[in-house]
């Protein structure tokens, strides 16, 4: 094996380095190298060091900073994934460039009411077109087979079934596999989260996690605080459970507001809080750990359900920002949701929970609705999981959708109507559009699905009659030479449409 060159700018870095270690309380200091990295952003995002400068080399860096070299790497590897620097080959890192894009959508505004969700079956049907080959969509918030190693994962398959074929025959009983169950605690370690295997319960989506979470605490009638806009995914699930919607104000960068929050649970009957505090969807936006913290004790002090949806944390830029809610709880309340089917492996569909002190009520709702999956592809996840090179896959996932991001911010600047506003992502590959006022989403979604492109109207992600004039764009999907055309056209009809909304309104 070629021994690691510091200089090198993907080289891998010394694993016994002690600012290797985990993020942990962040009550004690933060790793070295974050503490280099955070220093360093501060000095981009100040103009300090200016877009497109060459960065010191590694060793120069090390020995300026009296710092190990591989505690340099880590931190340039953390300004990597938070696109501020980018490593060209033997030339060494220099400051990104940041394409210049529309302004953000401001704070949303919901009613302070909370509602029945009465939804029709238009989020089905834009699901339904994603996965048209003759469409080109943008609908579908998943990510494409050509993202993910493909190979590696049948390898994996071929492997399970050929060492467990006995379990192709056998009933199973029980909460999942313990080698998966195992696999997923030592996964959600990276989020700061220590949970033992029976602490893990698996199921077939992290949509179904979610559905047997609000099922454990909630019942017919009762108000579920979200994010405003939320998920078009959970409002169905309110609505086949017929729950009540209170949506909670929302910063398109920040997330939820807690004060709001608050509010909402000091007046309002609110029997359990669904949010996804990194890269929210639609808005993509991500909490600070500082809110985070503050969320857990909120929720503690008002003994009130949280369901923290982590299905996103990995393809956070920033390491902070992929630490769970639930590592700050401290009695039970947050009930912890994921699954691998945005970062590793969406074919196999499997989601988890970590359901605090209400894992035995959830364990019962699963018996008696579903049971346990395959478990012959919850031992495949459970290899995938456990094999090396998987942190390296999710920073070259998390550039490629940062490209992509990147270039459909670009095209949306240039071709969309003036006024429009969208979403700066910290990760992911979800954007949330802003058009002016004069436009109605809905007849912008019909006018692209003439032309064969499908987008995902505003309507769709509230209970009430708000974002009519929103859109949220995904990048993660099928993705060619066609899709930056697409884009354009995508703008092109939004002016058409708002002119002739003019035209109308002058005669």
């Amino acid at each position: 094996m070629k021994a690691a060159d510091p200089n090198d700018p993907h080289d891998q870095c010394d694993p016994k380095d002690p600012s290797a270690a985990a993020l942990g309380d962040t009550t004690r200091q933060p790793a070295l190298y974050v503490q280099l990295a955070e220093k360093l952003a501060r000095a981009i995002r100040a103009g300090t060091l200016a877009r497109g400068e060459r960065m010191l080399s590694v060793r120069e860096l090390a020995r300026q900073q009296q710092v190990s070299q591989s505690t340099v790497v880590q931190a340039y590897r953390w300004l990597e994934d938070a696109l501020l620097i980018q490593a060209r080959p033997r030339s060494g890192y220099f400051v990104a460039q940041r394409p210049k894009s529309l302004p953000e959508p401001q704070t949303s505004r919901p009613s302070r009411l909370s509602r029945k969700v009465h939804l029709d079956d238009l989020g089905q049907q834009v699901l339904r077109l994603s996965v048209s080959p003759d469409i080109i969509s943008f609908g579908a918030a998943a990510p494409e087979p050509e993202l993910f190693d493909q190979e590696r994962v049948r390898r994996a398959l071929i492997r399970t079934v050929q060492r467990h074929r006995d379990l192709l025959c056998t009933y199973q009983l029980g909460s999942g596999q313990e080698a998966v169950r195992r696999a997923v605690a030592r996964h959600a370690l990276g989020m700061g989260c220590e949970l033992e295997a029976d602490d893990i319960i698996m199921t077939n989506s992290c949509l179904e996690s979610i559905t047997l979470c609000l099922q454990a605490v909630t019942k017919p009638g009762d108000v579920v605080a979200l994010e405003s806009p939320t998920y078009f995914g959970f409002l169905e699930i309110l609505q086949s459970l017929h729950l009540r919607a209170l949506e909670i104000p929302t910063h398109p960068r920040h997330g939820v507001s807690l004060d709001a929050l608050q509010l909402a649970l000091e007046t309002q009957p609110v029997k359990a809080v669904l949010l996804v505090p990194t890269l929210s969807n639609p808005l993509g936006c991500s909490m600070s750990l500082a809110d985070r913290r503050r969320l857990a004790q909120l929720v503690q002090a008002r003994n009130v359900a949280l369901i923290e949806d982590a299905v996103y944390n990995d393809l956070a830029e920033q390491e902070d920002k992929r630490r769970a809610v639930k590592s700050f709880d401290r009695s039970g309340q947050v009930m912890l949701c994921g699954s691998f089917s945005k970062t590793l492996v969406p074919g196999l569909r499997l989601g988890w929970v970590a359901a605090g002190r209400w894992t035995p009520g959830l364990r019962k709702i699963q018996t008696v609705q579903s049971g346990v999956q395959t478990a012959v592809l919850e031992l495949t996840l459970a290899e995938l999981l456990g094999q090396s090179g998987n942190e390296a896959a999710l920073r070259q996932l998390r550039a490629t959708l940062a490209q992509r991001v990147d270039l459909a911010r670009r095209l949306i600047a240039e071709s969309f109507p003036k006024g429009s506003r969208i979403t700066d992502p910290g990760g992911g590959f979800i954007l949330w559009v802003e058009l002016p006022a004069g436009i109605d989403a809905l007849h912008l979604y019909e006018a692209c699905l003439a032309e064969n492109i499908c987008i995902a109207p505003g309507q769709l992600f509230s209970a009430g009659p708000r974002f009519k004039h929103c859109l949220r764009l995904s990048v993660g999907g099928r993705w060619g030479p066609a899709h930056p055309q697409a884009l354009r056209r995508i703008g092109e009809l939004a002016r058409e449409l708002l002119e002739r909304g003019k035209l109308s309104l002058a005669a």
